[in-house]
């Protein structure tokens, strides 16, 4: 069983409930007076040494992430002593779910999906206008707000953007249920930011989710476990919105002259460190 914690800016919130059902219109990015007040669910998942990298994403997203609005961050770890103190703005809480500790950075990578499953339908349907997935060992560095809101949202890959399909790392293998044959596929997308309209993104994680008990029955792993899965679910269920590598940089990448601004970048680091297995 998962316990939970919840912090906020406000002592007296208590255990209140998340805005529902506040009306939105977004056009070219812009939000009109009416929705102001727009709540963005934001899970995180920070297992074992990968805690390490919430106080900088905490504070960084305090910075630049959907500042304005009210931000529910959901932090999944394995390690809730270890969470740091982050002072959050106004309108903003976190909530820290015990989670199990797992062996494989895979099998978190796969539990992630139904994770964020069941905390749709538990708790955020119907309660949030719009939900995010972000991945911890990142940094944000400049404005992430309304114009990348949608109601299914999707991000190149970085290390992909601009390639040709034949180099996209797709799930080639036809046993697969994350399988992509040779001539399919427009985008690469990256796992580390998923997002949109609750119900739209309960549909994509139990797709996925459903499609990775699969292949675990036939005992077969996708070659980039979730990711595979996600890449298969766009390619039948277009993302309404696409977002550049301005939101998902990488630290390692130089930064292109044509790229103005990096809004988030995935932070440099040891895999062998921080990972629980090769």
């Amino acid at each position: 069983m998962c316990k939970r914690t919840s912090y906020s800016d406000d002592p007296s919130h208590g255990d209140s409930r998340l805005t529902a059902d506040i009306p939105v219109n977004i056009q070219h990015g812009k939000l009109n007076s009416s929705s102001k007040n727009i709540t963005v669910a934001t899970t995180v998942f920070a297992l074992g040494k990968y805690v390490r990298f919430l106080k900088v994403f905490l504070e960084s997203a305090e910075q630049h992430f959907m500042v304005g609005y009210t931000v529910h961050y959901y932090l999944f770890t394995d390690l809730p002593d270890e969470v740091p103190d982050v002072n959050l703005g106004k309108g903003r809480r976190l909530t820290v779910i015990k989670t199990p500790s797992l062996k494989r950075w895979q099998d978190m990578s796969q539990r992630r999906m139904e994770m964020i499953e069941k905390l749709i339908e538990e708790e955020l349907m119907f309660r949030v206008n719009y939900i995010f997935s972000l991945d911890v060992d990142a940094k944000f560095h400049a404005h992430w707000g309304a114009e990348s809101l949608g109601d299914l949202v999707a991000v190149l890959h970085p290390w992909l953007f601009g390639s040709s399909r034949e180099k996209f790392t797709y799930e080639r293998r036809p046993e697969s249920q994350a399988y992509i044959p040779l001539d399919k596929g427009d985008y690469y997308y990256e796992g580390a930011v998923i997002g949109g309209r609750p119900d739209k993104v309960l549909k994509l994680a139990k797709t996925c989710r459903m499609q990775m008990e699969m292949d675990q029955a036939n005992q077969i792993e996708a070659v980039w476990q979730e990711e595979s899965h996600l890449n298969k679910y766009f390619l039948y269920n277009k993302p309404t919105k696409v977002l550049s590598p301005e939101y998902l940089w990488n630290d390692q990448l130089d930064k292109p002259s044509h790229m103005k601004v990096v809004r988030f970048s995935q932070v440099n680091k040891n895999y062998a460190d921080v990972r629980p297995n090769p």
